[in-house]
């Protein structure tokens, strides 16, 4: 965030308006095209906006490790010694291999390999690079399965098709993990900066209450609210979130916007399958 802010407000439009011509691109893409897309689009627009957030933020050592930390809070209550742990879009796989140290087996999913050239990874980790559809992974062969600020990048045709690939991995009584821009607080992408439409690579942005007709859609059996970074076990207490997200949509826009980046700047969920 602070990288935008030090941009000019020419080059924060020049970021916009290239991001969402590529993300038009996408929106308007077939399946079989968002195959190719998938490999290109981040290069082109790295390479257009040379200034972009990706590029410039400076990640010291321990800003590393507070982030690894703090999606490994999210992660504890569900990993065992003998867990076989899945995440997509693992990036750089620091957390993946956080991860390894604590479980049986890892398996990070991508369309791409991030990691850092000549850097060890635990044995018990494996990356997968996929073409977003297609993954030779067993059914029913993982405990637990984690995505971080990934969701709200699927094109709206492959989230049905996400969401039942995670149900299919997942043991029964297995969980998925993940967190994801609350669309009360959004646009959470660079189409802030210039309205209330999501418009750039962030396709859509979900409430909790969306998630869980969602999840219930793709066969989850129960789905709950993280609050402070602890997942919330209660159904009470889940039921009321849900109804102050439900009178917080209530409010004018900018209110609504104002009071959810406090209450909901993302939506931390677990389901179990």
């Amino acid at each position: 965030m602070s990288s935008e802010v030090q941009r000019t407000p020419e080059r924060l439009r020049h970021h916009f308006e290239v991001e969402r011509e590529l993300a038009h691109q996408m929106r308007q893409s077939t399946q079989k095209e968002r195959t190719e897309l998938f490999k290109t689009l981040y290069t082109q627009l790295f390479e257009r906006v040379p200034d972009h957030p990706r590029l410039t933020r400076r990640e010291t050592p321990e800003s590393s490790r507070r982030k690894v930390e703090s999606q490994m809070r999210l992660l504890r209550p569900f990993l065992r010694k003998d867990s076989v742990f899945l995440e997509f879009a693992p990036g750089d796989c620091r957390l993946a291999a956080a991860v390894a140290k604590e479980v049986h087996s890892v398996v990070g999913v991508d369309i791409s390999d991030q990691r850092s050239g000549g850097e060890q990874f635990p044995d018990n980790l494996e990356l997968i690079v996929y073409d977003g559809y297609n993954l030779a992974v067993a059914d029913a062969s993982v405990d637990v399965v984690f995505s971080y600020q990934f969701l709200e990048h699927l094109h709206p045709e492959d989230v049905d098709a996400h969401f039942a690939m995670a149900h299919r991995l997942l043991k029964p009584g297995g969980v998925y993990v993940f967190d994801t821009p609350h669309r009360y607080s959004g646009p959470h992408d660079i189409s802030r900066h210039f309205g209330n439409e999501l418009v750039c690579f962030h396709f859509q942005e979900w409430t909790s209450s969306d998630m869980r007709h969602l999840l219930k859609k793709h066969g989850f059996s129960h789905s709950s609210v993280y609050r402070f970074g602890k997942p919330v076990f209660s159904r009470f207490l889940n039921r009321v979130n849900d109804l102050i997200e439900l009178a917080v949509g209530w409010l004018p826009a900018p209110l609504r916007q104002k009071i959810s980046r406090r209450l909901f700047p993302s939506v931390t969920m677990f389901a179990r399958a």
